[in-house]
């Protein structure tokens, strides 16, 4: 995302915008306060400066799930922090009057593993689309797949660094740090 982007939202939003470290070529990561991104944005965001975006939608900086769109329509999606995610994703049966007991059974742990799993199936595909998505912003192609594989199967106590973490090895510039996250 670009910088003057960010110049002209809202006045009253901008309270509840933080800026990361800015990345050298006019890449700018923000945070926002949470209930504020809609997935809809995304599409307007990148029609707006015509150029790629994702965003990682970070639910207690314990799992994210990171979106993308470029500019010719194509998006991905991947889960950080799989099996915090599974957790999250994991369908309950309907015959569950109440899910703080449902979630101390084997079934519930089951569950999670076989939703894990289909997400761990998913990495391969999650991390072609990031590679993918990174070229189509401009990153020259240095990144490697196993290590953006790696990257979404980890296990990172703060999804918030997973996803720095992910934009760093996609090849985006590294943030300038010398002025402190939020």
């Amino acid at each position: 995302m670009e910088a003057p982007l960010f110049d002209s939202t809202d006045p009253g939003l901008n309270d509840s915008v933080y800026e990361w470290p800015p990345r050298p070529v006019g890449w700018q990561t923000l945070q926002l306060e949470h209930g504020i991104w809609e997935d809809e944005y995304l599409l307007d965001l990148v029609e707006w400066t015509a150029a790629p975006a994702c965003v990682a939608d970070v639910s207690d900086s314990s799992v994210a799930l990171v979106t993308a769109l470029d500019t010719n329509g194509r998006r991905w999606q991947a889960w950080l922090n799989l099996d915090n995610a599974a957790a999250l994703l994991v369908e309950e049966p309907e015959d569950v009057d109440d899910v703080s007991l449902w979630m101390a059974t084997p079934e519930f742990e089951e569950a999670i593993r076989h939703k894990r799993a289909e997400l761990d199936a998913e990495v391969p595909a999650d991390a072609e689309g990031a590679l993918v998505w990174a070229s189509a912003a401009g990153v020259p192609a240095t990144a490697q797949q196993s290590r953006i594989e790696e990257l979404l199967r980890s296990q990172e106590t703060f999804a918030e660094e997973l996803f720095d973490a992910l934009v760093d090895e996609l090849g985006f510039p590294e943030a300038d740090q010398s002025s402190p996250q939020p």
